[in-house]
Parts: C-alpha cells; sequence; structure tokens
C-alpha cells in the first residue's frame, strides 16, 4: 500500500509520529518526513494515523 500525505494540509503536529515512528517523521526542520511504500501489515497502524491526523491531510492507496 502506498501512503500519501497531503503536504497542502500538513501542520506537523506529529500525531502519526507517535502511532508509527517507523513510517513517519519530524525532520529537523520540523517538517513530516514518511515513508511511501509500506507494507500491509502496518494497515492498521496507517488507518489509525489517518484517523487521528487533526488535519486529515494522510490518506492510504491500496495497490491492485
Amino acid at each position: 500500500m502506498k501512503v500519501h500525505v497531503d503536504m497542502n494540509l500538513c501542520q506537523s503536529h506529529g500525531e502519526c509520529v507517535s502511532i508509527a515512528p517507523d513510517v513517519f517523521e519530524l525532520g529537523d526542520d520540523d517538517v513530516l518526513v514518511w515513508r511511501e511504500e509500506v507494507s500491509e501489515d502496518r494497515r492498521a497502524a496507517i488507518e489509525e494515523a489517518v484517523n487521528v491526523c487533526p488535519m486529515m491531510a494522510i490518506s492510504i492507496e491500496d495497490e491492485g
């Protein structure tokens, strides 16, 4: 699956980082960076990150 973050919406609150630090990270400049390709076994954590994002900036694209 692919993880997308709309950087026009993201305000680097970091909620996603606390849920899935192996996927999301705040850089030195507090700008969010993330792994776009994520294995299916991380789906539950990524879905939780989508749900807790206060800006609704994260989405999942299923590959197939």
